[in-house]
């Protein structure tokens, strides 16, 4: 099977052959986009709560890749993501980045609607509900205060870590080097803003 077909309907697989799964360079590749991602927030140009727009684009990936019942869909809508944040940073766009990615979300959700009139697909509801979720975290936090909201981001990160987790055991929705990639992005990023938080 390769790593973008559709996961099999077979047992669970054992921890050992999930652990022997974990690719590695995913998780290189995570860290090195959280570290990047971090220098601002570092710095002290940026704060936590400027990266809400992440805990909706780690939501968007699953729900694209199940709105399309395509795992590999996954990395394209993860660059989709880096463009529409990075569009929105420069300004080019007349709101945060947060609601440009909430936006992206809802059109994917509205076209998995629209596919499952024709086909069914199971996936979708549980990633529309974990998207509201994630996107609703991500929102409060931009109406709140800046330590709180930061530190909420930071949990929103922690619980799609887990989301990866459980999706790269299961090996569905996501192909599993996206799952491992955006787990090691999610808790670094999280370590990062709880730091800067508190120091600042």
């Amino acid at each position: 099977m390769t790593e973008a077909s559709e996961p099999s309907k077979s047992a669970p697989e054992s921890p050992t052959s999930c652990w022997r799964s974990i690719q590695w360079w995913p998780a290189a590749i995570g860290l090195a986009f959280a570290a990047f991602v971090s220098i601002d927030l570092l710095n002290g140009s940026e704060h936590g709560t400027d990266l809400a727009a992440i805990v909706v684009a780690s939501g968007l990936v699953y729900l694209a890749a199940a709105a399309l019942e395509l795992p590999w869909v996954s990395w394209p809508a993860f660059l989709l993501s880096v463009v529409v944040i990075t569009v929105a940073r420069f300004g080019l766009i007349p709101f945060d980045a947060t609601w440009a990615m909430l936006i992206v979300a809802a059109l994917f959700a509205v076209y998995g609607v629209i596919r499952t009139l024709r086909r069914p697909n199971r996936e979708l509801p549980l990633q529309a509900i974990a998207m509201v979720v994630f996107g609703g975290l991500a929102t409060v936090a931009l109406f709140i205060s800046p330590f709180v909201g930061a530190l909420l981001v930071a949990a929103g990160l922690v619980a799609h870590a887990g989301w990866d987790v459980y999706h790269h055991v299961k090996n569905k929705i996501v192909v599993r080097s996206m799952a491992e990639f955006c787990f090691v992005l999610d808790t670094a990023l999280a370590i990062v803003i709880v730091l800067a938080t508190l120091r600042g």
